[in-house]
């Protein structure tokens, strides 16, 4: 229940952060004339949906199992990521839209100096709100928030272009007066479309490969298999399979023992090797099912088998 408040409560700062930026920076850029402050303005929007979207999910993915989601309600947060993916290549389509239409159309930047102003300052408050939210993202190990901190950071990187690129077109008409170099402003935000693209082609990635199970990581692999291989009396293991759903790690195996160890041991080894997996997965179900040792071994077990290494 502490894990569940902590995610909420972080997801409201983020919706209430990205209210204040969305104003902020239309109302700045319609001022300006600015393509790649809208731009920013519409970023921004598309965060707010997302962090939205990642507060009803975080919501959501934490009752508990029930007759129809045995499993529970974890993979709301990939269709969240998912969701946010999407909307994420809907912004920047539109973005670079915008921006082409300025190269072509082009019209003069007012008050340059607010633009650069409210860009640097969503720069800061998206830094600290997107660090808030990658910690508290590793720690429950949520990937709907880890979705709203990387839009973020996205944010941080991007604003501080559109800065950038206010600031050149600035100082270039400062040293050459009469010439107008407000081609700039479009082609930035084309460069902050292709960041935002390359963000959402990750989110999408990640959140995909978890609504179709796909294993974890192979290092994690890695990890449970050290921990299988650290308990002298499991001979063997086989069918090692593993899933995420949410926040959620989902890890099951069938171990080999000795025919002639006894029930009891065998579960008494097995209880501890789950605690010691779970020091490293501390939000997994683990499901293991114990085997005797049988002659002649089969080929799934022989190749972990502690006898042949």
């Amino acid at each position: 229940m502490q894990t569940n408040t902590k995610k909420e409560q972080i997801v409201k700062l983020s919706v209430f952060s990205n209210s204040f930026l969305v104003i902020s920076k239309l109302i700045i850029g319609l001022i300006s004339g600015s393509v790649s402050v809208i731009s920013e303005a519409i970023h921004s929007a598309i965060d707010l949906i997302a962090a939205l979207i990642a507060f009803f999910s975080v919501k959501n993915s934490s009752k508990p199992p029930d007759k129809e989601h045995r499993f529970g309600h974890g993979k709301i947060e990939n269709v969240s990521g998912f969701l946010e993916a999407i909307l994420i290549f809907i912004a920047a389509i539109w973005i670079i839209y915008e921006a082409f239409k300025k190269i072509i159309y082009p019209t003069e930047i007012e008050k340059i100096g607010l633009g650069i102003i409210v860009m640097l300052s969503s720069s800061i408050l998206n830094f600290y709100v997107s660090r808030r939210l990658m910690k508290v993202a590793l720690e429950t190990d949520s990937i709907a928030i880890k979705a709203d901190s990387l839009h973020l950071m996205t944010d941080v990187y991007t604003s501080l272009g559109v800065a950038g690129s206010l600031l050149l077109i600035w100082l270039m008409e400062f040293f050459f007066k009469g010439n107008h170099f407000h081609f700039l402003d479009p082609l930035c935000a084309i460069l902050v479309a292709a960041l935002i693209i390359k963000t959402a082609y990750k989110l999408t990635k990640e959140a995909f490969a978890d609504l179709i199970d796909s294993s974890i990581p192979k290092e994690e692999i890695k990890l449970i298999e050290d921990k299988i291989n650290s308990f002298a009396d499991i001979m063997s293991y086989k069918s090692l399979k593993t899933r995420k759903s949410g926040g959620e790690t989902f890890i099951e195996m069938d171990l080999i023992f000795d025919k002639r160890i006894s029930l009891l041991k065998a579960h008494e080894i097995t209880e501890n090797l789950i605690i010691e997996i779970k020091k490293d997965f501390p939000h997994s179900h683990i499901n293991i099912h114990m085997e005797p040792c049988i002659d002649p071994c089969s080929i799934s077990c022989k190749e972990n088998c502690s006898k042949n290494n």
